[in-house]
């Protein structure tokens, strides 16, 4: 399979696994909190990684552990506690909503903090994808007004820190294998993971003999070996063989399956957003454009 088609194939595959991923942390955070699922998470991806990958570590030089060790810190532990602590607030078709940013910001620091040219045409892209997205969310507003959606700003952050990550795996670790950065990414977060584990009161008798224990771990498990663990590699392996703006354009897609596990599970979905969702899909088109992958 050419490189053309295996790209398109792993941005596919990764918007169904990310956006369910929003559903299953909104599952798990019934048997644990915030900060008690994200420790789970990851101590268990680490442990998942490291059976399938860890002699992949030997890859990485000791002048890459450094940019390893910051992309596993913005593009994993930041965002996991922030899109938990976001969704005992928000719904989980709202955070995979707003995690649509993520190529605008992208664009903006490849271009000032790596200095990562783009076209007219990815710009226009990220510009409509991101239009349709503040549609979704103003009328994910009208329609939940109880929900605090200060919360939100928490995901923004974490859209923030997944374009710092792309920015530098594809400039700084383009050398080392996608299932190298991965395990590497986990390697480093896992001592805080630990820690956070120990001191999160997820062992007290209240949280293992919850209503929601057994369901919820279940959900996590499934998160970290699909969510984390198998799409952490792939979309390595996406931006090595593409550009940082259209790996990440995956965030255009994600919305979608995200806002119907949603319906799925309850939460409110109307006619307009499903037009805005076609926005969305109009932007990645034209981020993917041939034109506007002449500088990508």
């Amino acid at each position: 399979m050419s490189d053309v088609n295996r790209k398109w194939l792993y941005l596919i595959v990764l918007s169904i696994i990310w956006g369910t991923s929003y559903i299953l942390i909104k599952k798990g955070l019934e048997g644990f909190s915030a900060i008690q699922l994200g420790a789970v998470r990851i101590v268990l991806a680490s442990f998942f990684l490291f059976l399938i990958g860890f002699r992949s570590l030997r890859g990485i030089s000791k002048k890459q552990w450094k940019w390893v060790a910051v992309s596993g810190m913005v593009g994993s532990l930041l965002p996991i506690f922030l899109y938990a602590f976001a969704q005992t607030e928000i719904d989980s078709g709202i955070a995979s909503i707003l995690n649509s940013l993520v190529p605008l910001f992208t664009i903006l620091v490849g271009a000032l903090a790596f200095k990562i040219s783009f076209t007219k045409s990815q710009f226009l892209g990220v510009s409509v994808g991101l239009v349709g997205a503040s549609i979704l969310i103003f009328l994910g507003v009208d329609l939940n007004p109880d929900q605090n959606y200060w919360y939100a700003s928490l995901v923004v952050v974490a859209t923030v820190c997944y374009a710092f990550n792309a920015n530098i795996i594809k400039d700084k670790l383009q050398e080392v294998s996608p299932l190298a950065i991965a395990v590497g990414n986990f390697a480093c977060i896992l001592p805080a993971g630990i820690v956070m584990l120990v001191f999160s009161g997820v062992f007290s008798q209240n949280v293992v003999q919850g209503p929601h224990f057994l369901s919820s771990l279940g959900y996590l498990v499934a998160l970290c070996i699909m969510g984390t663990c198998v799409a952490k590699v792939m979309f390595n392996k996406l931006i090595h063989i593409s550009s940082p703006v259209f790996s990440v354009s995956v965030t255009y897609l994600i919305p979608i399956v995200g806002v119907l596990w949603g319906l799925v599970d309850g939460e409110k979905f109307s006619l307009l957003q499903l037009l805005a969702a076609a926005v969305i899909l109009l932007g990645v088109y034209l981020v993917n454009s041939r034109k506007g992958q002449q500088q990508a």
